[in-house]
């Protein structure tokens, strides 16, 4: 295709400049081309007919003369420069016509092919020398980091025969973050997010952790706690309440390997984890503990050092939130050795990863063997629901057999293989996927509780 034709076919595309007969000016013409041949069985000449239909496409072009030159519009755009993903969002473009014209308008945003764009191209009117907003919604399915450069604005004329189009360079720069919602949640209310497991938010055992406060007694509390100074000085019994203590070292690991880009319901395991694991740093970050993040699969992708406080956080979130699945298989060996070289206190650490496929990463035991001498090590996975729909089959005849029993022996490999693992003291759990940050949480809290560390 030549320069000339693909410059013709990409204006009709809303993706060049120039002028366009709308749907009225072709209506128009094929009325009038009917009627014209209709004359012909009364005797009237062809010439008479081209002559008309020539006049009639020379007389239209007058339509463009009141209509606003480019430089008579003025463009704006706003919009949110970070989107949680999934989330939707209004985009709000602000044109305004300094011509004495009024114009019918429609326009397409230069978005990326991943966000939404049901509403475009939008239509709308303005009057002359207004301004109007014209909005609409979209929201980004995948993460990362975008750029819009264009608007492509078609206008029509005064009878509506042609329509202007200009593409206009806007540049606006957004970030899709994972989405959010749980890590909101806890922080709202952390006691109301860990009920989805029965798990209460416990204080430490009688005689550890740290001081936090002096309050009234009430029933259940113990005995041995009641602070009898203040006691006799309020007149009221009185007991002190104590915390798991702060400043321990928590150590997330996300799993980009091949097997984290498998689909669940409504998006992968990639999507859970990440979301998890800005879900348990935000309850870690609260209580005053330190955090570090690393991201791998063949090599370490990313990795942002211990740090403390809420706002360590948006550090995290800025680090992880474009990380993708590759195509490779994780490096568990890798990054076990990355990780005694660079965390030497004793910590707390999380692995995002699939379970099945960590399971027969024998290598990978020699090394955790000597991290668990040191450190306190948990595997977080998601359920496998396809292999559960199986196991829960009727077999009601050979094929549902052979398929429920298939299932019930990889269940079975796996207990076997989880147990062999969980000897040397490596904990596994596998969740569904809607309550993964949920069990990270409560595992977290669980193991402060206790004193683990």
């Amino acid at each position: 295709m030549t320069k000339s034709l693909t410059s013709l076919w990409g204006r009709f595309l809303f993706q060049d400049r120039g002028v366009l007969p709308t749907f009225r000016f072709v209506y128009v013409y094929i009325a009038l081309s009917a009627l014209l041949l209709v004359t012909t069985l009364w005797d009237a000449s062809w010439t008479f007919v081209v002559i008309i239909n020539t006049l009639f496409i020379l007389l239209s072009f007058f339509d463009l003369f009141f209509s606003p030159h480019k430089q008579e519009l003025a463009f704006s755009r706003n919009l949110v420069h970070e989107l949680e993903r999934g989330k939707t969002y209004q985009v709000d473009i602000a044109i305004e016509n300094r011509s004495k014209y009024p114009i019918c308008f429609r326009f397409k945003d230069g978005i990326p092919q991943s966000f939404t764009r049901e509403e475009l191209p939008f239509k709308g009117k303005i009057g002359a020398q207004t301004a109007v907003v014209a909005s609409y919604n979209t929201k980004a399915t995948v993460r990362g980091k975008y750029k819009i450069e264009k608007l492509y604005f078609r206008y029509t004329s005064l009878l509506g025969l042609w329509e202007k189009q200009v593409t206009l360079k806007i540049e606006d720069e957004m970030k899709v973050i994972p989405d959010l919602t749980e890590t909101k949640q806890y922080l709202e209310d952390a006691q109301k997010f860990l009920l989805h497991e029965g798990v209460n938010i416990r204080k430490h055992h009688s005689g550890s952790g740290e001081f936090s406060k002096i309050r009234s007694f009430v029933v259940g509390d113990d005995p041995r706690k009641i602070n009898w100074r203040q006691t006799a000085k309020l007149q009221e019994v009185m007991t002190n309440e104590y915390e798991p203590e702060h400043g321990k070292n928590v150590t997330i690991l996300i799993d980009c390997g091949r097997m984290m880009g498998a689909e669940l319901t409504k998006t992968n395991r990639m999507e859970k984890a990440v979301e998890a694991a800005l879900t348990v740093t935000a309850a870690a970050l609260q209580k005053g503990d330190y955090v570090a993040v690393i991201a791998f699969s063949k090599d370490i992708k990313v990795y942002v050092p211990p740090g403390k406080g809420m706002a360590h956080l948006q550090t995290i979130l800025q680090a992880i939130y474009h990380i993708e699945v590759d195509a490779a298989e994780s490096n568990y060996a890798a990054v076990f050795t990355y990780l005694q070289s660079i965390q030497k206190k004793r910590s707390f650490i999380i692995l995002f990863s699939d379970v099945r496929t960590f399971l027969y990463e024998e290598n990978a035991l020699i090394y955790l063997k000597r991290i668990r001498q040191r450190h306190y090590f948990l595997v977080l996975g998601i359920e496998d629901e396809m292999i559960k729909g199986k196991v829960k089959l009727d077999p009601t005849n050979v094929e549902l057999a052979m398929m429920k029993s298939v299932a019930q022996q990889q269940v079975l490999i796996k207990k076997r293989e989880k147990a062999k693992w969980e000897k040397q003291g490596l904990q596994m759990i596998e969740a569904q996927e809607d309550k993964l940050a949920t069990a990270a949480v409560t595992a977290y809290i669980d193991l402060m509780n206790r004193g683990l560390l």
